[in-house]
């Protein structure tokens, strides 16, 4: 932080959101989860449950935590970083370059549900196709993925905490985590896609917030018309390099184009080999996974889109404003680096409630991509590492005791790794570029892993090995060829970190393929059909399921969650006291969509339709996405009319409200029938009680 800028916030503010707003969540998650317990068929005690959300999540909640999950404090922070470094074109390559690996997993979400229905994490596809070696392999780059989000998603947080409130960093590091920590533990996977949601409910306020008085009520600004005035005076005292007549309000930028390769590159390494992501696709519904990921790409397009073009274009039009809070002085380029133009945007702009908004719509972004990034690395460490290699027929109930355990050694692992970034001095956009040269050399081969048979164990080592080390050599050897040395600052450059990414993912590609021609497996996709399923059939034989459970679900032995222990015993045993779960108002419904998902699964044409479609879907979005909108604008020089500029503004508020629409409003359609019949079960569950209550009386 810059010495000149003064904290807007007291210390306290710091310690209050994030201890505070953090276990308050905590808290609504005990009383979420006592009520999942007690009227509803899916007992968080159950490791199935706990890890995948029983396979029954519906779209509108799907989309809801795909929007929240890559909503990091990345996604706010340096959005408005490049909006403020390149203006117009930073926001939309940064949206456009990271929505398309949400669209094309989309295929991969309906490949899993093809190829390994029943599995609990994508390395178990890995180890069940190509043995314990390969496995190891990709396990080193699934741990690297998960470390570098988690640490960067607590550097980023911290950095604005600090910042805005003058809260000891380290203390912000470590603080953050823990209130998460409690409510993953509480309540599994389902409980993340509970507090996704209401995570980007508020998100998706304060952004509006936030873009309703940049444009229609702040005296700063106040309309479009006045942003682009500002804008256009910006130009001329601070031109960008690289743009069109230095202007802010251009398509044609070189820097932002570069970045926007790099985000695509590097995007895809996060997705992909993201275990929260392939965890979202396994907690669907077969019927609805493809959908999910579509809608839930266009959604988030919007977050990143419609806050940088508002906080990060207003960093550059106020900077000569008095209420800029490094005026007279314009920013440091560590504090534009540590990712501080929209913590100074919205000082301006509203002061300390401007302060406060940020502060939270940050907490709630980190801590719901933390969240995710928890439970996901708890499967990795429970199904691919202890039960793999430790203790193959563990229970239920100890399964779930290490996840526990799990989620909480990776939540300190992320807050050490924030600290040794941060203490060494590598800020969160130094990260953010250097990422996908380390983990793109495994994109195509785990994408190829459910998708071509083709392809061989030694193609799929090769390909994430040589990506790896051709993009270490490529990024090390630019940064010195143009820039004479090898530091922190060389390495961070665009024209380094491009080429390390675009050397790592495209070897990967090359080597993988070439290798796998040479020598093709011809894998039988029979083989991760099998995965988990004859531990069901044994659950099954041995009474603990019946047929119509077993429909759709499949786990290893006491991970259904439907098996009669714990809490499901103590109610069987409960007698008329307590509503036995054949009455709860969701199983029938539950029933009969679980059943529509098996029958797809028994008809697999149905969801090879369902992959034509999302085929087509993915790129035929990418194609207008990255191709027809920018690339003309880019290549005809265009800079933006009053106009023109006013449309584009006009356009981020409907794609953010559409946003809403998705990830808000559909997740409430979807279950307005179950609140419904849940409050009709409660009112007749009271109205049972005391009728045996006066019968035993009488």
């Amino acid at each position: 932080m810059s010495s000149s800028t003064a904290t807007v916030l007291p210390q306290g503010a710091g310690y209050g959101v994030v201890v505070g707003v953090g276990f308050f969540f905590a808290f609504l998650m005990m009383g979420i989860t006592y009520i999942q317990n007690r009227y509803t068929r899916f007992s968080t005690k159950s490791s199935e449950e706990f890890n995948t959300a029983s396979r029954s999540v519906k779209p509108g909640l799907i989309a809801s935590g795909i929007v929240s999950a890559w909503t990091w404090a990345a996604t706010l922070l340096q959005s408005s970083t490049v909006a403020y470094e390149y203006g117009v074109a930073g926001p939309f390559w940064y949206a456009a370059g990271a929505t398309v690996q949400i669209l094309m997993f989309s295929i991969l979400a309906c490949k899993v549900k093809i190829n390994a229905p029943r599995c609990h994490t994508y390395l178990e596809i890995i180890y069940a196709r190509y043995g314990k070696t390969a496995h190891l392999v990709f396990m080193f780059f699934a741990f690297v993925t998960n470390i570098l989000v988690g640490s960067q998603l607590l550097l980023g947080g911290s950095a604005v905490v600090t910042a805005l409130t003058g809260m000891n960093v380290y203390a912000a590091i470590f603080l953050i985590p823990l209130g998460v920590c409690a409510y993953v533990i509480l309540g599994g996977l389902r409980a993340t896609f509970l507090c996704d949601y209401s995570h980007t409910l508020i998100l998706m306020v304060i952004i509006l917030y936030f873009m309703f008085n940049a444009y229609a009520t702040s005296p700063l600004i106040g309309s479009p018309s006045e942003m682009y005035d500002l804008l256009k005076e910006a130009a001329i005292k601070r031109p960008v390099a690289g743009n069109t007549g230095g202007s802010y309000m251009t398509l044609k930028s070189n820097y932002a184009l570069i970045f926007g390769v790099i985000q695509l590159c590097s995007g895809s390494g996060t997705v992909f080999l993201d275990q929260a992501y392939w965890q979202r696709a396994i907690a669907s519904r077969p019927t609805t996974a493809v959908k999910a990921y579509i809608i839930g790409g266009l959604a988030w397009f919007a977050i990143p889109f419609g806050f940088s073009t508002t906080l990060g274009l207003a960093a550059v039009a106020l900077i000569d404003n008095p209420r800029f809070p490094t005026y007279p002085n314009p920013p440091s380029s560590e504090d534009i680096t540590a990712g501080l133009a929209s913590a100074y945007a919205a000082t301006a702009l509203l002061g300390q409630s401007g302060a406060v908004a940020l502060l939270i719509v940050l907490f709630m972004a980190v801590t719901s991509c933390a969240s995710a990034e928890l439970i996901a690395v708890a499967s990795l460490l429970t199904f691919d590492v202890y039960k793999t290699y430790i203790k193959p027929d563990a229970s239920g109930k100890r399964l779930i005791l290490v996840s526990h355990i799990c989620i909480c050694l990776f939540g300190m692992t992320m807050a050490i790794f924030a600290c040794i970034w941060n203490a060494i001095g590598i800020g969160l956009g130094w990260l953010f570029l250097v990422m996908g040269l380390l983990i793109g050399g495994a994109v195509f081969p785990a994408a190829f892993a459910i998708t071509w048979a083709g392809q061989s164990k030694a193609g799929a080592i090769a390909g994430c090995i040589s990506g790896l080390v051709a993009g270490l050599i490529a990024w090390i050897t630019t940064a010195y060829r143009y820039f004479g040395e090898v530091t922190v600052a060389s390495t961070g450059e665009e024209y380094s970190t491009l080429a390390g990414n675009l050397a790592a993912i495209i070897t990967g590609l090359i080597v993988t393929v070439v290798v796998s021609l040479i020598k093709p497996q011809n894998f039988d996709w029979s083989i991760t059909r099998a995965i988990n399923a004859r531990s069901l059939e044994a659950l099954a034989d041995e009474g603990h399921v019946n047929a119509a459970e077993t429909d759709g679900n499949t786990g290893a032995p006491g991970d259904m969650p439907t098996t009669i222990d714990g809490e499901e015993k103590e109610k069987s045993e409960a007698g008329t006291n307590t509503p036995p779960n054949e009455d709860l108002p969701t199983v029938q419904n539950e029933d009969r969509e679980m059943q529509e998902d098996a029958d797809i699964d028994e008809h697999p044409k149905k969801l090879r339709r369902t992959f034509f479609v999302a085929c087509i879907a993915a790129f035929v979005l990418t194609f207008i996405m990255d191709f027809l909108i920018p690339i003309p604008m880019f290549l005809s020089h265009y800079v933006f009319s009053k106009g023109f500029f006013t449309a584009w503004i006009v356009i981020s508020f409907i794609w953010v409200f559409v946003s809403a629409g998705i990830s808000v409003i559909l997740p409430l359609v979807e279950t307005a029938g179950f609140f419904k019949s849940f409050v009709g079960e409660v009112r007749n569950g009271s109205a049972r009680k005391r009728s045996i209550a006066a019968s035993t009386t009488s």
